[in-house]
């Protein structure tokens, strides 16, 4: 079966490991081409199966995505170690591409008003493993964030979403005449509280998956006539075709022409606050996490777990980036450095769940594959024979047995209730496809299962 056109997902892991994302996608039957404007991104040929249920979309070495939608991060180009707002966040398309683009050891603020959004947001950025990204609920026209604290901001309000009409027939009756008034002004209050938050020099993109020049074109000038923002021509990424601004001295805005370019129709502007340099996203100190609110970070950094909270997990903790790990609740979180130092007080936000906390330790999310122990050995992974089929298991890392498994079929078994042989002194084993990490399997009774929490 050949999959649509327009089809398209990214790949989620680290830059070692996706050649084997990519070899795991394959043997499930899937095909696919690169994408010319980005490393990350691919287009798919050949979908035996929805993507969505593939192995590598399960354990989130994948997301996927509109190929149009994936234009706004590489416009807004943030640099390796930088900090980014997002102002819309959910469903975290962008803001997990922002996460990949600024590397480790930077930071994505995801911010999303809308709770039930917010809970689809935190779960993506949960599930692709992004501990770089942190999300938080606040009106995204009045964020209590400091004057000009910004260098980067992606901006993708709410819109009409005209450019999904093909695969959402109803939205061009939905939205139509004054029903689209409100939204307009909507984006214009969020464009206003952009600019606030620029530092001079600072960058903005403002994006939509609408065709309608009065959310696209008029709002950018509207930006540069009301708000002083400056625009900031793009160089047109390969692989799109693009239409003409529909309003003079739109120059250097993108409108993606979605029959031409196999994509929604998308609209993409870079604005910039008139200025030089200051600033680089560092605001007044202050956290808080999911919780009570904490008055500064030095009470985070005093209730910080030791090494020691990771008992016998066969995680490396010393994989995650500059940050703290501490408590709340029954939850331990991952707090990256930047957000304790950027971030004031008064925004609430939220680190990313490393797993449940108790008095034996942290019992660490079977999902946490980015401390997983990679490479591995081949003598890790040489393993023998299992009775289930599977091809074995092989050395142990720090305590806990490490399992290969070879083919997808085994694996989806899993996935569905199967066990498989482990030693019967182990209460845990990580699970590895030709070496990639995947999942923290639980042992009970010497058989290894798939156990969400």
């Amino acid at each position: 079966m050949t999959a649509p056109a327009a089809r398209s997902f990214r790949i989620v892991c680290p830059p070692a490991q996706v050649p084997l994302v990519e070899d795991l996608l394959r043997a499930q039957g899937y095909g696919f081409d690169p994408e010319p404007f980005s490393p990350w991104c691919r287009r798919l040929t050949a979908e035996p199966r929805p993507l969505g249920g593939s192995l590598a979309a399960f354990f989130g070495l994948i997301y996927i995505q509109d190929r149009s939608s994936m234009l706004p991060p590489l416009a807004l180009a943030p640099e390796s170690g930088a900090a980014v707002l997002d102002l819309c966040a959910s469903p975290g398309s962008k803001t997990g591409f922002l996460a990949q683009l600024v590397g480790p050891h930077g930071l994505v603020v995801g911010n999303e008003p809308n709770h039930t959004r917010l809970a689809t947001l935190r779960q993506n950025l949960f599930t692709l493993n992004l501990v770089n990204a942190v999300a938080c609920s606040h009106p995204g026209e009045a964020l209590p964030l400091p004057d000009g604290s910004w260098t980067r901001i992606q901006l993708d309000p709410p819109c009409s979403g005209w450019g999904t009409v093909e695969r959402n027939p109803s939205v061009l009756k939905l939205w139509q005449g004054d029903k689209v008034k409100p939204l307009i002004g909507i984006q214009r209050l969020l464009l206003a509280e952009a600019a606030r938050l620029l530092a001079p020099g600072g960058r903005v993109v403002f994006s939509t998956c609408t065709t309608n020049v009065h959310e696209n074109e008029a709002q950018v000038l509207h930006a540069r006539d009301e708000l002083g923002l400056e625009i900031v021509p793009l160089a047109p990424p390969p692989g799109f075709v693009f239409a003409e601004p529909e309003l003079p001295g739109c120059e250097g805005t993108l409108r993606v022409d979605p029959e031409r370019s196999g994509a929604q129709g998308f609209f993409i502007a870079c604005l910039r606050k008139p200025g030089h340099g200051g600033l680089d996203g560092r605001g007044d100190a202050g956290p808080l996490a999911d919780g009570p609110t904490l008055s500064d970070a030095e009470r985070v950094r005093a209730a910080a777990l030791p090494a020691s909270a990771w008992p016998d997990t066969g995680l490396n903790p010393a994989l995650l980036p500059d940050g703290v790990v501490a408590p709340f609740g029954d939850t331990a979180y991952f707090l990256p450095r930047p957000a304790l130092e950027r971030l004031p007080a008064a925004l609430r936000w939220r680190g990313y769940p490393l797993g449940k906390w108790g008095k034996d330790g942290i019992r660490p999310s079977p999902r946490l594959r980015t401390l997983m122990p990679y490479p591995v050995g081949p003598h890790d992974l040489a393993g023998h024979d299992g009775h289930d089929g599977h091809d074995g298991q092989g050395g142990q890392g720090d305590g806990v047995p490490i399992l290969h498994m070879d083919d997808p079929a085994d694996i989806s078994g899993l996935l569905t209730g199967r066990s498989i042989d482990a030693p019967r002194n182990a209460n845990a084993a990580l699970l590895y496809w030709r070496g990639l990490p995947l999942a923290r399997l639980r042992v009970k009774g010497g058989r290894a299962l798939w156990a969400e929490r």
